[in-house]
Order: C-alpha cells, then structure tokens, then sequence
C-alpha cells in the first residue's frame, strides 16, 4: 500500500467532466437532424443550424475526457499501488463495458433497425444479430458495435497502456521539466495529439489521440505551474478560442469540412480554456457535484440507448421540430436519471452501469 498523501481535492476537474457528460443529452439529440454525413440510429433529414451546434463543441468535448481522466489518474495514482490502480479500472470500466454490450447498446441497434428496415422480430433475434453480424462498427444498420462505450473501452486500454508507459518515464523524474514548458509550447502540444490522430484510428475514433490526451493531462496539465501559465494567459488565449470558433463555424459553412489539423488546435486550444474557466469559476463543492459525480458514469452508459428508443417514437408521435428536441433531450436526461435510481436499489444491475 502506497503512504498516504495529502491530495487536495480538485471538484473543477469533477465539475468539467460532470457537465461533459451532460452535454451529450443536446449532442445525441442534434445527431438525429446532423448534416454531415454522420449517420445515427434515428435520422430525421438534414438541420444546418442543429449541426452547427455539433460543430462547435464536437473538436473538444470527448477530448476533454481523456485529458480529464489523465489529470485524475495522476492525483489517483499517488494515493493507489498499480495493483490497486488496474483492479479499479478492471471494476470501473471493463465490467461495466462487457454488462453494458450485452444489456444495452442492443437496444440502439434494433431501434435503427426498426426505424430503417421496418424490423419486426424479437428482441432475442435481434440480439443474435447483433452479435453475428460485422460491417463498419457504427451499428446504424443493426451490425455489432459499441456505440457510446467505445469510450469506456478506449479508456481502459489506454489506461492499462499509460500506466507502463509511467513506470517507464515516472512523474516525479520529469515534473521539473515539464513544469519549465512556456504556454506557447502547451499549446503546441496539439501537433503531438493530431498526429497520433492516425494511429489506432477505427471510423474518426482513434486510440493513439486519445492516449496523447490521456498523457497530456497526467504529465502537463496536472501540473500546477503550466496551470498557473495558461492561466496568466487566459485573455489571449480564450480571445483566440472564440476567433478560431468562429472560424471553425465560417468554414463549415462554406467548405463543410476544415481539415484534421483544424479540429486538433481549436479542440486543444478549447480545453485549455475551459479548464482555467472551470478552475475559476467551478472549483467548489455543490450539490450538483456531490450528485453527479455518483451519477454522471452510470447516466453515459444508460444514456444513448434511452435517447434512441424515446427518439423512435417521439418522431412519429410529433412532425413539429421543436417539439422533438426538446422532447427527446429533456426526456432523455429525465428517463436516464429515473433509470439510474431505479438500478441503484438492485445490486447486480449496479455493477453492470459502474455504480459502487
């Protein structure tokens, strides 16, 4: 057992990745209307403002995760043995992962099916389906996929894969060094990560750019003085974020696409940012972190499936756009938490969605 340190606890990081995880209500919702080509398991046609929307968190939301949960494992990782590290993740993440290939994300894949193929059979047949048949990994035409918890797959690994890679560069022997990197330097740590982009890349999901992030967060963002740095540059760089937004939305608009490198600095340049918004304005204990960070795993593993099967029918119940937003996102999120708290009064459910 490692000594104990004293770890004082960080509630903006808990606080940025509780609202992540949130975001992904409006997100899934506005995929259902996206206009670039980017199936999903309910497609309603094309909506240019709903995809903008898309567009304009899409380079940093998921991102911000993996820097997240590097930063995490860094605080982790001084109070656990790698033992102790691995089991927990084993726990956190794998089982959940398994529980949830098996009992949920079936369900988006027969929803698709039903909605694109007038599908009529059972549940069960669907199920066989499910795990017989491989085509692109996206699961909009019923095939096996991970949907959403490619996260939690990819996670895992990279968690596994990072921590050999601590044993071999421990924090403690670089901390100085790093410490010294210029805020021009952090940002250039965006070229690192788009490059990676291609390494490991399975459909736009790529395990090496996730790694990078998982890696920039344990050694250089988890480090205070590249915090207090980017914090003294806060101005200029949150004025740089806004013009680049504004840009990635101009340049969507009339080209539709702006290119990987694009993505990979405004996505970087955007956590940076938010991370000193969260330090500043989201670094207390509420009531909302004290119950989200219970909830907020167990509301991403239910969450998409929920959204598909009210989307399914919430589109033929209702023609008025509006209407159908709001109703599959604000429904959505009520359904998800009304089913995390049913699953918390039943013991083997618990395991299956992550909860303790």
């Amino acid at each position: 057992m490692k000594e104990e340190k004293s770890v004082i606890r960080k509630h903006y990081i808990d606080n940025l990745r509780n609202l992540t995880i949130l975001l992904l209500f409006p997100v899934h919702t506005f995929m259902i209307w996206n206009d670039f080509g980017s199936q999903f398991y309910i497609w309603q046609g094309e909506n240019k403002i709903l995809s903008t929307l898309i567009v304009l968190v899409n380079p940093w939301f998921m991102p911000l995760l993996f820097v997240l949960a590097g930063m995490s494992a860094r605080y982790a990782l001084e109070k656990r043995t790698n033992k102790e590290f691995v089991l927990q993740r084993i726990n956190k993440l794998l089982i959940p992962f398994v529980g949830g290939m098996i009992f949920i994300v079936p369900f988006q894949t027969l929803y698709a099916r039903k909605f694109f193929d007038n599908y009529e059979g059972s549940i069960s047949d669907n199920l066989i389906y499910f795990f017989t048949h491989i085509t692109d990994f996206s699961g909009y035409d019923g095939a096996f996929t991970p949907g959403h918890l490619w996260f939690i797959l990819f996670l895992f690994l990279i968690s596994l894969i990072a921590l050999i890679i601590f044993q071999l560069v421990p924090y403690e022997k670089i901390a100085a060094y790093v410490g010294k990197i210029p805020v021009f330097g952090v940002i250039l740590i965006f070229i690192p990560v788009w490059l990676m982009y291609y390494l490991g890349n399975f459909g736009g999901f790529s395990i090496g750019k996730n790694l990078a992030l998982y890696l920039a967060g344990y050694y250089v963002l988890s480090n205070e003085l590249n915090i207090e740095k980017i914090e003294k540059s806060f101005k200029w760089l949150s004025g740089l974020c806004m013009i680049g937004t504004i840009a990635s939305v101009t340049i969507y608009y009339k080209y539709a696409y702006y290119g990987d490198l694009w993505v990979n600095f405004i996505g970087w340049l955007s956590i940076l940012c938010l991370l000193i918004f969260g330090k500043r304005f989201l670094n207390r204990k509420t009531g909302f972190t004290d119950y989200f960070n219970k909830a907020s795993y167990p509301i991403y593993i239910l969450h998409q499936s929920i959204l598909v099967v009210l989307a399914y029918y919430v589109v033929r119940m209702n023609d008025i756009l509006w209407v159908q937003v709001f109703c599959i996102c604000i429904g959505s999120f009520l359904l998800t938490v009304l089913a995390y708290h049913l699953i918390r009064l039943i013991p083997v459910v618990k395991k299956i969605v992550g909860m303790r």
